[in-house]
């Protein structure tokens, strides 16, 4: 995706935006974002999410996500509305959170370590405070699946998962797949590259 995103954009030469995710930035969650235009009505988009909390609040809260994101904007390439398409990787360490289990948002008790891919899709606006200055509200959801050990709040690791009652030997390698958000922010932005702009 990397390879594909910096080609296109020196191929085409054209207007780059770098963005901090400032929704995100509140909790000390880092998701920095760079914006390349590929023509006039669409965008590549490489986004990585990082969490450097070994704990918060006591539950585990180490995650990496490496994004790549189609965007097809409505009106002009970084103007207005758009859909996206994305395709992501991540590490975690993390009391993965739940929704709707007595609260909207919580947290499992026992904590997992592992790694997964996701792909979805997401819209969102964006807007031009200025000349290089922009703004970038989105959302998107995606499909998870993920591969992981889980561990006990003591950190024994749990030999038999839920699923692996047959099994007849243990085994703590455990998957599952989960439909969830994998964006969702307020992100400011500067064009750093500006093809249009006279030297």
């Amino acid at each position: 995706i990397l390879v594909l995103f910096l080609t296109l954009g020196a191929k085409a030469h054209s207007q780059t935006y770098v963005k901090l995710n400032a929704l995100y930035a509140t909790v000390g969650v880092i998701n920095p974002q760079l914006e390349s235009v590929i023509s006039p009505h669409s965008s590549m988009v490489i986004d990585i999410t990082a969490s450097p909390w070994r704990r918060w609040n006591g539950n585990h809260s180490q995650f990496l996500i490496l994004l790549g994101e189609y965007r097809y904007y409505f009106k002009q390439a970084a103007q207005g509305w758009y859909v996206s398409a994305n395709a992501a990787m991540m590490g975690f360490d993390l009391n993965r959170p739940q929704f709707f289990k007595g609260k909207f948002i919580s947290r499992q008790s026992d904590y997992g370590k592992g790694f997964g891919v996701a792909a979805g899709v997401g819209f969102g606006w964006q807007h031009s405070l200025s000349e290089r200055w922009c703004v970038d509200m989105f959302f998107s959801f995606d499909r998870m699946l993920s591969w992981y050990n889980r561990y006990s709040i003591e950190g024994d690791i749990n030999m038999h998962p839920q699923g692996h009652e047959h099994y007849l030997k243990p085994d703590p390698f455990n998957a599952s797949v989960e439909d969830m958000p994998i964006k969702l922010g307020v992100s400011f932005g500067y064009k750093i590259i500006d093809p249009h702009k006279k030297k």
